[in-house]
This record gives C-alpha cells, sequence and structure tokens, in this order.
C-alpha cells in the first residue's frame, strides 16, 4: 500500500461502511505505454491492441484459435483502486514487452447524458475466482481496514449488483470514451484542482 503515490490515495475520503462515494469522475488504470494512444483516440473497448495481438500470435503458435472478445472500457470510483489495476496492467505488459512503463491513472468526466450508462461490474464476480481476483480482493479489504470501515463483507456469488461498484469499485462503460474526456492525473493536477 505503501508504494500508491499520495496524490492518489483516495480511500480514506471515499470508504465508509458503505463502501466507495461515487461522483460524476471515474478513473481508470492503465499503463503509461498506452498515453500516446489515449490521448489521441480515447480510450477503447477492448482496450490495449498490441496485448491482443500478441494473444492471437501466441495462440497460433501452439495451434489454437484465438476469438477476441469486445470488452467494455473497466472503471472505479477510486484513485486508489484505478492505481492498483494500472500495476496490474504494466505487470501483465512486462511480459510481453520490453521497455520502461509505469503506471498512470486517468480521470474520466463524461458528458452528463453519459453518466447513467456506467454499470456495476457484476461479470466481476468470475475474475474474482482466480489468482489476480484473489490478490485483489486481498487488497481492498487491506484498504478496509486502514480506513478503520469494518469489514468487507461481500459474497460474490450472492451478491447484488451495486455492491460490486459500491464494496468493490468495480464498474465499466459499454462504449468508447472520447478523449476529450480523458485526462491524466498527475500529482500537479491534483494540486490545481485542490
Amino acid at each position: 500500500m505503501s508504494d500508491i503515490p499520495s496524490y492518489l490515495q483516495d480511500a480514506k475520503d471515499l470508504l465508509s461502511e458503505n463502501g466507495f462515494a461515487t461522483s460524476d469522475v471515474w478513473y481508470h488504470g492503465t499503463s503509461s505505454a498506452l498515453l500516446d494512444s489515449i490521448k489521441e483516440n480515447g480510450l477503447k473497448r477492448s482496450g490495449d491492441k498490441a496485448m491482443k495481438q500478441a494473444a492471437k500470435s501466441t495462440m497460433a503458435t501452439i495451434g489454437n484459435k484465438y476469438t477476441e472478445s469486445i470488452e467494455p472500457v473497466f472503471l472505479t470510483q477510486s484513485k486508489e483502486l484505478a492505481y492498483y489495476w494500472a500495476q496490474q496492467t504494466v505487470r501483465e505488459r512486462s511480459v510481453r514487452f520490453d521497455g520502461e512503463e509505469h503506471p498512470v491513472v486517468l480521470a474520466i468526466n463524461l458528458p452528463e447524458e453519459e453518466r447513467g450508462k456506467v454499470r456495476p461490474d457484476v461479470g466481476a464476480a468470475s475474475l474474482l475466482m482466480v489468482k489476480e481476483g484473489e490478490a485483489f480482493l486481498a487488497y481492498v479489504t487491506k484498504l478496509y481496514e486502514i480506513c478503520n470501515t469494518g469489514e468487507l463483507n461481500i459474497d460474490l456469488m450472492k451478491a447484488e449488483r451495486n455492491e460490486y461498484l459500491n464494496k468493490l469499485g468495480m464498474a465499466y462503460f459499454d462504449a468508447d470514451i472520447d478523449a476529450q474526456h480523458v485526462s491524466l492525473i498527475t500529482e500537479q493536477s491534483t494540486i490545481n484542482s485542490a
């Protein structure tokens, strides 16, 4: 937890016994290697084309077919949770690509008419049953402890839709997000908005 830049540590302000508070601003964590493309093209569903191509090549090498699925843009209401996912993206990319990449957090400020299209990520239940998901649950549980907001209490198989958003900070937007609605969060931008 100590490796999270202080300007991204917002759980203490957002987290209560009811979970993470939401606002009109959402966050997305990714790799610095994707920033230029995002600045030019916005956030695209199924995002990282290089990772998709690498997976496709790997499957072709071993003689299997690769079927690309269209995934939504994953969002969260917390900069701290977005940073967690950004770290995962950098880790996944480092296995396939050389180069210096670091985690970055993007702020998403959707137009008013689009804000209602952000949905709780119920599909996250399947993610949370694999190793990566267990690590995320442990991370969120630790945030609850640090913020003194009681225990994280969620039954992944019986949880209501909004529990995935409120208790775990998992949401999605099932459309591309135009670049004009996306901005990089930096320590300087946080100081300026305070």
